[in-house]
């Protein structure tokens, strides 16, 4: 039961902090699907940073500046898709896509550099990341996105650049007709989304293992980070409720031969496959009641009424 707690607050807040950052794009009307290698982009920005602080710095200090880091590689990768989608007015569905492709290319090149193998692979130290509560280890990124859920309600529904900012993604002409910039406002939640979708990056890195390779990206959990917002309706603690449902399918791979599940004799392949196919068969049944924005991936013409 420990293992099942660990694997699923783990995995769970790594596909809540990418949900949330699809969030805040969503509601400013950009679709972000570019998740996937904003994650990729946030998780090879961390790691460096990690492999190249001083072993000697205090544990809080690194892991501020390695999230922080994160945070500001995916805040500046999210700018190629708030610039073509915004300014270009581009298709949001094909520019995601092909910067999902991007990032991995590029985590490729840059962690191959750094590789003292010459492999996409970088080795780190993952100590920092963990702590311990009652026998019970967790991750840093628990409490982290515990801190960012709150945060994250309170900017969307207490504040008035969240009011805002869901006005551009429901109707942004009547926006624009009180004096709202919508072009702002939807490159401030395309960027938002990125810090976020970063950081969910590293957390998914990070914590679990202490050597990763690149070439494998974040095996689709962008992806199924989107399908956990829109089964959140757009709404942050139902987003919470959603990932840890997911993950807890998630999880099942890691434990089941620990189980009672290992009697089934069952591959792990079937668990990882439990949350896409879970995912496939909740949308189907929940799509039509869909509380999506209304303006989201329609470009923005201020002369269009």
């Amino acid at each position: 039961m420990l293992l099942l707690i660990k694997y699923t607050l783990l995995y769970g807040i790594v596909l809540m902090l990418v949900a949330l950052g699809g969030m805040f794009s969503e509601h400013s009307g950009i679709i972000n699907i570019a998740l996937e290698g904003i994650m990729v982009i946030g998780g090879v920005a961390g790691v460096l940073t990690l492999t190249m602080l001083p072993a000697e710095m205090p544990v809080f200090l690194v892991v501020l500046i390695s999230v922080l880091v994160a945070a500001l590689a995916g805040m500046v990768y999210s700018l190629l898709l708030a610039f073509a989608s915004i300014n270009l007015k581009a298709d949001q569905t094909i520019g995601g896509t092909a910067l999902n492709l991007l990032a991995t290319a590029i985590a490729v090149v840059i962690a191959k550099y750094f590789s003292e193998s010459g492999s996409a692979k970088l080795n780190y130290a993952n100590k920092p990341f963990l702590f311990s509560i009652g026998g019970l280890e967790l991750s840093i990124f628990v409490p982290l996105g515990i801190i960012l859920l709150i945060i994250s309600y309170v900017v969307l529904y207490k504040t008035r650049f969240g009011l805002r900012l869901r006005a551009c993604g429901e109707h942004p002409q009547a926006a624009d007709s009180v004096g709202i910039n919508v072009y702002k406002m939807r490159y401030a939640g395309v960027v938002i989304s990125g810090a976020l979708g970063a950081i969910g990056g590293m957390a998914y890195i990070v914590p679990p293992v202490q050597t990763w390779n690149f070439e494998v990206g974040v095996a689709g959990a962008g992806f199924l980070a989107m399908a956990v917002m829109i089964f959140g309706q757009w709404k942050p603690f139902n987003i919470f409720g959603a990932a840890m449902f997911f993950a807890v399918f998630k999880s099942l791979a890691n434990i089941a031969d620990s189980t009672f599940l290992a009697q089934l004799h069952w591959s792990s392949n079937i668990y990882n496959m439990m949350p896409f196919v879970a995912s496939m068969i909740i949308l189907a049944f929940t799509s039509k009641n869909s509380m999506a924005p209304k303006a989201e991936g329609i470009p923005y013409d201020k002369g269009s009424r």
